[in-house]
């Protein structure tokens, strides 16, 4: 089983439920999430919107290679209602964004997916849920401490710790 964070993120509807039903598909759809981060209300990040953004993160464990962890994402995100994905730098207002971001110890650049994320280091939004994860930085064979020292967190505010329960609905076995 291959251990994988995913950053998660919404500025459109009712954006709790939007990354309460993502986290429940992933875990139903690409492998258990074992953990959750708080979830942050932040600004939008390389473009201008008056919808703020909730984002969060999982870690996943998975038997699925890193482009079908991909793949599965973007079908997530489709099924919840994102009709376009951010192109050349190109943002806009989304339903829901699923970010692949580690993969174990992967290091990979295809056309489809770069591990790790190229721009995990430079956004407070994906560093903020991650320390939740990682309070010390360390994150599989990579040290992001500088990174989470130095990256701006300005108006990042947590909107609540996430008790993993409250997100997954558990099969139980009724007698």
């Amino acid at each position: 089983m291959a251990k994988v964070y995913l950053g998660l993120g919404t500025n459109m509807g009712d954006k709790e439920m939007n990354l309460r039903t993502a986290v429940q598909w992933i875990n139903d759809r690409i492998g258990e999430v074992t953990s959750l981060s708080s979830f942050y209300e932040t600004a939008p990040w390389g473009f201008v919107s008056d919808n703020s953004f909730l984002n969060g993160a999982v870690c996943v464990e998975t038997e699925l290679m890193p482009l079908e962890v991909l793949h599965r994402t973007q079908a997530i995100e489709r099924e919840l209602g994102r009709t376009h994905k951010s192109v050349n730098g190109v943002y806009s207002d989304r339903i829901i964004d699923i970010d692949l971001l580690l993969y174990e110890d992967v290091v990979m650049q295809s056309p489809e997916l770069t591990l790790p994320h190229p721009r995990i280091g430079e956004r407070g939004f994906v560093l903020a849920p991650l320390r939740d994860l990682f309070p010390d930085g360390r994150i599989l064979d990579a040290d992001f401490s500088e990174a989470m020292r130095s990256v701006s967190y300005e108006g990042i505010k947590r909107r609540e710790f996430c008790n993993l329960q409250k997100y997954l609905k558990k099969n139980e076995k009724k007698d």
